[in-house]
């Protein structure tokens, strides 16, 4: 019949062009599979967010509405891409660990961390009228991404220590300083009153803060 004669054409020249003399250039494509048996750590961090937060008038230290929404992002990453077994986020930042036999997109660094990367941004523009009702978006937000393999429990388990040290740390600076500013104190004076601090050091941590 003449219809199947069309398709039997169709279907041949489909091969003959997916198997063209210009499909050597897929050889030049770098093959970046994590190693098996490992903890996949993704870490995603805004681009530029304290000029993005100043523009959209954010609360310091923290705003509540603007946390609320990394998180709201966050879940939603995880309902869609269920091999993430734990995420952290802090501030503009979050990881994700995904469970060390997934085999999700063949385990490629680049497929995985764009895509969970590309899905937060995403969703972070798309829920901003729900936390921000009366602040509209002035420009869309971005985000740079890694990915970081983890051999054992423990190596995972430091990493997640290091996350939550470094924002314990970040948190305490930011609460002073802003406690500072909202007192009546330059910013400029604020810094020089928290750098001739007291420097002291959390136990068990080999970070160090400057407390006032």
């Amino acid at each position: 019949m003449e219809w199947r004669r069309t398709l039997s054409i169709i279907g041949n020249l489909g091969y003959r062009m997916a198997k063209s003399k210009f499909e050597y250039v897929k050889k030049f494509e770098q093959n970046d599979s994590c190693l098996p048996n490992t903890w996949l750590a993704v870490r995603l961090d805004g681009r530029c967010f304290h000029k993005f937060s100043e523009e959209h008038g954010f609360h310091k230290p923290n705003d509540d509405q603007a946390l609320g929404l990394m998180n709201e992002c966050a879940e939603r990453v995880m309902r869609e891409y269920p091999d993430i077994v734990i995420s952290y986020g802090q501030s503009d930042e979050y990881s994700f660990v995904l469970k060390r036999n997934t085999t999700l997109f063949s385990r490629r660094a680049s497929k995985i961390m764009t895509t969970l990367v590309s899905y937060f941004a995403a969703s972070y523009v798309f829920r901003w009228p729900q936390f921000f009702p009366t602040t509209p978006l002035k420009y869309p937000p971005a985000f740079d991404g890694r990915v970081v393999l983890y051999p054992s429990v423990k190596n995972l388990r430091d990493y997640l220590s290091w996350r939550q040290t470094d924002c314990h740390i970040n948190n305490q600076y930011n609460t002073c300083f802003w406690s500072l500013v909202h007192s009546g104190v330059s910013t400029t004076d604020a810094e020089k009153r928290l750098c001739v601090s007291v420097l002291d050091s959390f136990p068990g941590s080999p970070h160090n803060i400057y407390t006032h």
